[in-house]
């Protein structure tokens, strides 16, 4: 039993580095079913976790700027401050995290500055900052039922699943969102220690505010035609479906065993229009939301704590590079939301601030 969890903990530090980035996903660990001895404690793990990231290449829906050349520029870096918190217990898993995200100029906080300054040349102000919550959930059905009869060959355990996300932004655009989510998780066990978990789920965002659809800031507009008064959009339930692995490189020689893959992908499926509940209507600046993709496909850590201290040190310090990819970012179509788009020679062209594909990388520490 020792060895299992200990291979639990090790896995357990997945999660609380994919945390960064606001959109990780909690994970029914590799436990085999059995009932729980009378000497246990209630927590059977409890790890928590500081990370410092740098984003090298974000963005942010509405905010870019013209270089000197006449071509747009989206881009802006993004420091990552974060607190992770897994845990697991007898009857499944829970896991938490909280971001703050802080941007460099190109991507400017409010009010220091309006639209008309954004659309021209970087801000002369201080970046934003977003701060953005996530909580995960699950409860496994060997441990409900107390069976072993959701385990078969690679698949762990099914177990049900909720959580949900919420943000605030001190932008221009004021944007904000609430949502909840829930399904199942379906968890596979990998080689050397490693897990792959998928969760098919129903996705609800269920508060939005935008100055994207607000009467007002972009032109007039007409209140319940071509804009929301008050900015304010509640979207339909959609699907979502969110998997996250993790893997030991066990296959390195034994001097080299201080290296791990991990990576996780979330696809949210289309939630009405991007001013809900307006009808779409190119012809009122109103679009259909695309599907979102919100990705970090790859993820390679080196274990340094174990490498400087030894294995009774293993992951307490974590150094780690990634890859990070974000598509149509909050549900805005990348090709024809007015948060996305501008017009350049008498044509709609995207800005690019609706799309992310970036470096990342940040170290980790438990505590």
């Amino acid at each position: 039993m020792s060895f299992r969890f200990r291979a639990i903990a090790a896995a357990a530090l997945s999660l609380a580095t994919l945390a960064t980035g606001g959109l990780a996903f909690a994970a029914d660990l590799p436990v085999k079913a059995a009932k729980k001895a009378a000497d246990l404690p209630f927590f059977l793990v409890i790890d928590n976790r500081v990370t410092f990231s740098y984003i090298f290449n974000a963005s942010q829906p509405g905010a870019w700027s013209f270089r000197p050349d006449g071509s747009i520029d989206s881009k802006t870096t993004k420091q990552v401050y974060s607190f992770t918190h897994f845990d697991l217990w007898a009857y499944g898993t829970n896991f938490f995290t909280i971001s703050m995200f802080k941007s460099d100029h190109n991507d400017p906080a409010g009010p220091c500055t309006n639209a008309g300054t954004i659309f021209g040349a970087p801000a002369i102000c201080a970046g934003a900052t977003e701060i953005y919550g996530l909580f995960r959930s699950t409860f496994g059905w060997n441990e409900l039922f107390d069976t072993k009869a959701f385990t078969a060959g690679p698949l762990h355990n099914i177990s049900f699943e909720v959580g949900m996300d919420a943000n605030t932004e001190n932008r221009y655009f004021g944007a904000a969102k609430r949502d909840v989510v829930g399904g199942l998780q379906f968890a596979f066990d990998l080689p050397y220690k490693g897990y792959i978990n998928v969760a098919p789920l129903v996705y609800w965002e269920f508060a939005n505010h935008n100055s994207f659809s607000q009467c007002g800031l972009f032109g007039a507009g007409v209140p319940g035609v071509t804009c929301l008064a008050d900015g304010n959009t509640s979207f339909k339930p959609t699907w979502a479906v969110e998997v996250n692995y993790y893997m030991d490189l066990g296959f390195l020689p034994p001097n080299m065993q201080y290296f791990s893959i991990s990576g996780r992908a979330g696809w949210y499926g289309k939630k009405g229009t991007d001013t809900q509940p307006l009808p779409y209507s190119p012809a009122n600046g109103v679009y259909n939301t695309a599907v979102e993709l919100n990705s970090e496909p790859i993820r390679l850590t080196f274990d340094a704590s174990k490498a400087a201290w030894g294995d009774k040190y293993s992951h307490f310090v974590d150094v780690w590079v990634a890859y990070r990819y974000w598509q149509n970012k909050f549900g805005l179509d990348h090709n024809l939301a007015v948060g996305c788009t501008t017009a350049v020679g008498g044509r709609t062209v995207s800005t690019g601030s609706c799309t992310e594909s970036s470096l990342y990388s940040g170290i980790t520490v438990k505590f």
